[in-house]
């Protein structure tokens, strides 16, 4: 199979920002929306997307040779759903409050678009070395992105960050009343509603980044 494409030191830095798979790609927003009313839940889902993500890509750009064009879905799910599994049973075992705050959401990592996407645009295509640095990217670009949301979520519905973890309290209990905390930021409203703006607010920065480069290269 060709070895053409972006070096490794390029998928990697593409995965955080220019191709964040939250607020560029639009993947794998299911548990984005699902998982992010805590930081606890948003980054233990972050931790297991990027061990399966790192395993499958690199497992599958050490088959790519063996790969039949009919077949390659079906060996990416299947490799997936392996180390989904051992990552759930992980869970399960030493994180077993978290395992049940998360319920289906783990499993359902199996059908992931950014986990079978790069497998298909990178992994089947190019080497070990940039198949591992391309899941590393795209797994910070997704956490980047839970944590984006988890964050303003938590704060605002909670008045906590990390409250479960680490016990740190951003609004007081004793805040007024126009500060106490609004609940409809940890139920699923509260999900679109920042997953929106926040996204809004990207396209902003991109659109007035773009003006100015282009403002740029006319005077120039």
């Amino acid at each position: 199979m060709s070895q053409d494409g972006p070096t490794a030191v390029e998928r990697f830095l593409n995965g955080i920002i220019p191709e964040n798979p939250t607020y560029r790609q639009i993947l794998g927003i299911c548990p984005t929306l699902a998982v992010t009313n805590t930081m606890e839940s948003a980054m233990t889902m972050a931790g297991t997307v990027l061990f399966v993500l790192v395993c499958s890509n690199v497992l599958t750009s050490l088959i790519r040779g063996l790969l039949k064009p009919h077949l390659r879905i079906l060996v990416f799910t299947l490799t997936i759903a392996a180390f989904v599994t051992i990552a759930d049973r992980f869970l399960a075992a030493y994180m077993y409050d978290m395992s049940k705050v998360l319920g289906p959401y783990i499993p359902l990592v199996i059908v992931n678009c950014i986990i079978i996407a790069r497998c298909e645009i990178c992994a089947a295509k190019q080497g070990v070395w940039t198949a591992f640095m391309d899941a590393v990217g795209q797994s910070l670009g997704f956490m980047l992105g839970l944590m984006s949301i988890a964050t303003i979520r938590e704060i605002l519905g909670f008045g906590t960050w990390f409250g479960k973890w680490l016990g740190w309290r951003v609004i007081p209990v004793t805040a007024p009343e126009h500060w106490s905390t609004w609940v409809i930021m940890i139920l699923p409203p509260g999900a679109f509603i920042t997953l929106g703006l926040l996204m809004g607010v990207m396209n902003w920065i991109e659109a007035k980044h773009s003006a100015r480069a282009k403002k740029a290269t006319v005077a120039a």
